[in-house]
């Protein structure tokens, strides 16, 4: 062999090696790229999905606000319709009251008799419409002082009743359905 040839197989095993070396190398960016490329879309895909997990976050609580706004709206009519006399039998409430004054006024005469009849058959039809209503009246006297529905305004001693117990009805009370109107003004024993 000659120096020249040897030279050229030299050279040659050179060139491939660098060859090799550029292709390992060229393998290793692109493996380098690709590895990139990976991991762009594994990093697209997870704010992707922490996207859609904050956008289903976000439609489950409108979606639980919306049912909670039907449920107190269903709540409201049910209220309303139960208590749509209120405000008419708040006002009717000194009416009866002065039926009830005009009531125990005593008769003398046979024509007053007779007037207070009258009064009476209103009095009753008017209680019968409330009542159909659901208003009803508290009852108060000899019952414990309940502060929910009575409303003392007086002490007075009485020693053969217990403490606390209702001696007497100043003015009637009354209770539309489960709500009270006016609690019944009464007189405690001490």
């Amino acid at each position: 062999m000659t120096e020249t040839t040897e030279n050229k197989e030299l050279v040659q095993d050179d060139v491939q090696a660098e060859t090799t070396a550029e292709e390992v190398e060229r393998t290793e960016v692109q493996e380098e790229v690709e590895l990139s490329v990976e991991e762009q879309y594994e990093a697209k895909l997870a704010a992707l999905q922490a996207k859609l997990d904050d956008e289903e976050n976000r439609h489950l609580r409108l979606r639980a606000d919306f049912d909670n706004m039907r449920r107190r709206q269903q709540l409201d009519r049910e209220a309303a319709e139960k208590y749509r006399a209120q405000s008419l039998l708040s006002d009717l409430l000194p009416v009866l009251d002065n039926f009830e004054r005009a009531l125990q006024v005593e008769t003398t005469s046979e024509e007053t008799a007779s007037i207070i009849k009258g009064i009476e058959m209103v009095y009753r039809s008017l209680l019968d419409a409330t009542e159909k209503e659901g208003l009803q009246v508290i009852k108060a006297e000899g019952e414990q002082f309940d502060p929910n529905i009575h409303q003392a305004v007086m002490q007075e001693q009485d020693s053969e009743k217990e403490t606390g117990v209702v001696l007497r009805e100043l003015q009637k009370g009354y209770i539309l359905k489960d709500r009270v109107l006016r609690p019944t003004m009464v007189s405690v024993n001490e």
